[in-house]
């Protein structure tokens, strides 16, 4: 039998979905979508997912029902993202778009979403397998303080928190002005090594370190993933930074409830 890759004529360097490579309880689940395996036409092509960029409503809702039936229960929580550092709990966010960038959720009821092109997802569980988040991580949210915010709402000992940070802006492309890296060092000094300077006040920043700072300093020491980049990936990835109007990915956690 084909794979749903083979049926739509993507190679195996071009995969649909992606699962995070982390070592979670059996009943947390995964799924990270790619720009992949859609229906949407240029400059969205092919599966986005985001409502607010531009593309047919009518294909933002197919895209959506492509990325439901690989998971089947429970329903995805989008969010209305706005850079923030707010949290919510996932099944709240189901009866209305809500104004997050991040979900928790203990029920099984909801799958956490975090819509991203460029920005980092962050999807977290914790050992026992009893609560899960994920959060929308762009640097004005990261400075914020939406980890941390999320880390707090799971409410577990952090030490029992896993976090994975999903596919972003590699440190190669991701070039930031003074006031990122004064975001940052201000607040915690040790996030200097995260930035390299290019002169002119401008920096090339490490996203992916700047997160495991934050997670190590809330004693989340659990992390992994953090390999992929958004900008240069392209086949793979939609990116904000590379094209302007473009689509959005998604990342996705929830919990497997017995039936």
């Amino acid at each position: 039998m084909k794979t749903l890759s083979e049926t739509l004529g993507i190679g195996a360097q071009n995969k649909i979905f992606l699962t995070a490579d982390w070592p979670a309880p059996d009943n947390v689940k995964t799924l990270i979508t790619t720009r992949n395996g859609g229906v949407s036409e240029a400059p969205f092509h092919s599966l986005n997912v985001g409502a607010h960029v531009g593309d047919h409503p009518e294909c933002v809702m197919r895209n959506r029902e492509i990325v439901q039936n690989q998971i089947g229960l429970p329903p995805v929580a989008y969010l209305n993202q706005i850079h923030s550092n707010v949290v919510v709990n996932a099944t709240d966010a189901m009866a209305r778009l809500t104004d997050a960038d991040a979900s928790v959720d203990t029920t099984g009821q909801a799958a956490c979403a975090s819509m991203t092109a460029d920005c980092l997802p962050v999807l977290f569980c914790d050992k026992a397998g009893t609560v899960v988040a994920a959060a929308h991580a762009g640097w004005r949210g990261l400075a914020g303080g939406v980890l941390q915010n999320t880390v707090r709402a799971m409410q577990v000992v952090p030490l029992e928190i896993m976090a994975y940070l999903g596919p972003a802006i590699g440190p190669e492309a991701f070039e930031v002005g003074q006031d990122v890296f004064d975001a940052f060092t201000e607040q915690m000094p040790a996030t200097e090594r995260a930035f390299e300077s290019i002169g002119g006040g401008k920096y090339l920043a490490d996203i992916y370190a700047l997160a495991r700072m934050v997670l190590q300093r809330e004693g989340v020491n659990m992390i992994y993933g953090g390999e992929h980049c958004t900008v240069l990936e392209r086949d793979s990835f939609f990116s904000y930074r590379r094209d302007g109007q473009t689509g959005r990915m998604v990342s996705l956690i929830w919990l497997e409830k017995d039936a």
